[in-house]
Parts: structure tokens; C-alpha cells; sequence
């Protein structure tokens, strides 16, 4: 039998990727660095069968063609070639505990999760490093769900990518930092972060100096968690994405994914700041934000968030688990 179920959580960026420099084989231009969030995974099966003549792709019991389907073919024909079994076709199936494409990365559960199933269902046995290799040329920040807690992708060097994956970089049990995801629309964005990104480096002005600055806030941050300074993650964090969306509106032309309601919360989240509860904010490519907080703070931090007007809903999460084979 030729089936194998996993399970991969969602990650949040805290040092952003923003940018390839190859298209293809979705090489990064920066290395980034994220917090695997326990709320939100997708689970997914894949089932290689001999009798099929395509791939069957079922998201959330319904049936996906187009651009998505594409991708995960295109994806499980990777997977095939690594294995040699190019005319093997597959069921895929998978569940989505993840808002799509409002800026919560339901692609990084959903490529780790299909990477991890897939891979493991055609017979190959590969470690965390080489999953997390494959995962990334399906969605770059995939690679990194592969890993629980905090985890590096490292942008590499190599033109065949070789050496650009994800690396843990502490544990899930090292620190118990909380992520409240705030949740603004569910609506799809109208710049997708493919398009968004390319368009971001190909045109805006502002993108050398946010490449520029990436090492020094790598360093920062990575001595921030292992030091557990909640501040000084926080801090290098929500400047990381501040700089990271001011490149879109250098851009040509020039776009943002933030709604007024994003400000709002934003505002909000100083204002926590400023009466002494310490809580920070970092925002993907989409209009959403989660907010960094300590466990002390939840009950404070979920409440001030829940009574911002535009807010639909506020989930909860600590640090989650790697990637799991059920």
C-alpha cells in the first residue's frame, strides 16, 4: 500500500522572507527565521495508486482544479522524480485548519504536510533536513514547518538550491511565547505574495536596504530567543515586518495588504504597550496580524484585541510540533 497521512502546523515569520532570486526552484533572497503556531495545521493523505491517470486533489471534501491543482501536481511530480516512479499518480486529501489566502500561510501546512505524506507513501525515507529541502519547492515558508518551536531557513548559496532549507533553532519546550492571530477578513488578497514579491524586487527602490538590514536583525533575534528577552524579540520582530512592507509601497506600482482595520489593531497593540503590557505585532502579506504576547498577558492581550471594531476573531496559539505522521 502506497498511502501515508501527516500532519504540519502553520509557522509565523518573526525575520520575514520576502523575495526569490530563483523562481523555479523558490530560492530565497534572504535567509528568515519563524515560530511554529500550534492553532492552525492542515492534515493531509496521499495515496498513490496505480490504476489512477491523474492526480486527485480534494481540499476540505471539495474537489480543487486550476492554479491550485496545478501546484500540487506539479509538487507530487517532484516527489516522483526524486522516487523514480514518474507515472504513479496520487489521491490527495487533505484538511485545512488554516484561513487561505488572507495572509495566515495555509500554504506552509499544506505544502510540509503533502511534502511529508507524499514523500513518505512513494517509499522514500528522507530526514528533516532533506524533507524541509523538498517542502521548499513547493512553498518556501513550507521548509520551515518541518520543524517545531523556532526554526531558520537558510537562503543558501547554491544555484541548485542544495543548500537552502530550514534548520531547528530551539526547541517547542524552550520558551512558551503565545501568538494571538488576529483575524480581519477572510476575503482573498488582491496581490497574491508570489506577485506581490516579485513585483517588490524587480521594482522597488526600497528593496536593497531591507536585504541590507536582514543579518544584523538575524543575529538580534537569534540571540533574543536563546536568551529568552522577550522585548528584544519582539522589538527586532515587528521593525523586521514594518521594513518588509514599506518595500510594497516603494513598489511599481505601488500596493500594500494592510486594511484600516490592520492599523487599528496595530495602534492598539503600542497603545498594550505603553500601559505596560508587553505585546508586539508582526503582519504576513495580507491584511491580518498576529500579536506576540507572554502567557501572564493572554487573558488582557485577547480581550483588547477582541474589542477592536473590524475584528472577527482572535485564535490563540503557543509553539507547535514539527511535522507528524499519523
Amino acid at each position: 500500500m502506497m498511502k501515508a497521512t501527516a500532519k504540519a502546523h502553520t509557522n509565523i515569520a518573526l525575520i520575514k522572507y520576502w523575495g526569490k532570486r530563483d523562481e523555479e526552484l523558490i530560492l530565497p533572497t534572504n535567509s528568515s527565521l519563524s515560530l511554529t503556531l500550534d492553532g492552525f495545521h492542515t492534515t493531509t493523505t496521499v495515496d498513490f495508486r496505480e490504476e489512477l491517470r491523474e492526480d486527485r486533489f480534494t481540499l476540505d471534501d471539495t474537489e480543487i482544479t486550476g492554479d491550485a491543482y496545478q501546484r500540487v501536481s506539479g509538487f507530487l511530480h517532484r516527489i516522483r522524480l526524486l522516487a523514480g516512479k514518474r507515472e504513479l499518480y496520487a489521491d490527495v486529501r487533505s484538511v485545512n485548519e488554516v484561513p487561505t489566502a488572507a495572509g495566515f500561510a495555509s500554504s506552509a501546512s499544506g505544502f510540509a504536510a503533502l511534502a511529508a505524506a507524499g514523500s513518505r507513501a512513494i517509499g522514500l525515507s528522507l530526514n528533516d533536513q532533506e524533507l524541509s529541502r523538498l517542502t521548499r519547492q513547493g512553498s518556501g515558508s513550507a521548509s520551515r514547518s518541518i520543524y517545531g518551536g523556532f526554526a531558520e531557513w537558510q537562503m543558501g548559496e547554491k544555484p541548485d538550491g542544495s543548500d537552502s532549507h530550514a534548520v531547528p533553532i530551539a526547541p517547542i519546550d524552550h520558551w512558551d511565547i503565545r501568538v494571538a492571530a488576529v483575524v480581519l477578513s477572510s476575503t482573498q488578497k488582491d496581490v497574491s505574495s508570489r506577485a506581490g514579491m516579485k513585483r517588490t524586487v524587480e521594482t522597488s527602490p526600497f528593496y536593497s536596504g531591507w536585504l541590507d538590514s536582514i543579518p544584523r536583525d538575524m543575529e538580534e533575534i537569534k540571540s533574543g530567543i536563546a536568551a529568552k528577552d522577550f522585548e528584544k524579540v519582539g522589538q527586532v520582530a515587528e521593525a523586521n515586518c514594518l521594513k518588509m512592507h514599506a518595500t510594497t509601497l516603494g513598489a511599481h506600482p505601488p500596493f500594500t495588504y494592510w486594511h484600516d482595520t490592520t492599523m487599528a489593531v496595530m495602534q492598539k497593540v503600542r497603545e498594550m504597550r505603553a500601559a505596560g503590557i508587553p505585546a508586539y505585532f508582526t503582519i504576513d502579506a495580507g491584511p491580518n496580524v498576529k500579536v506576540l504576547y507572554l502567557p501572564e498577558q493572554e487573558k488582557q492581550v485577547e480581550e483588547t484585541l477582541r474589542s477592536i471594531p473590524g475584528v472577527t476573531d482572535v485564535r490563540l496559539s503557543k509553539s507547535g510540533k514539527g511535522v507528524q505522521y499519523l
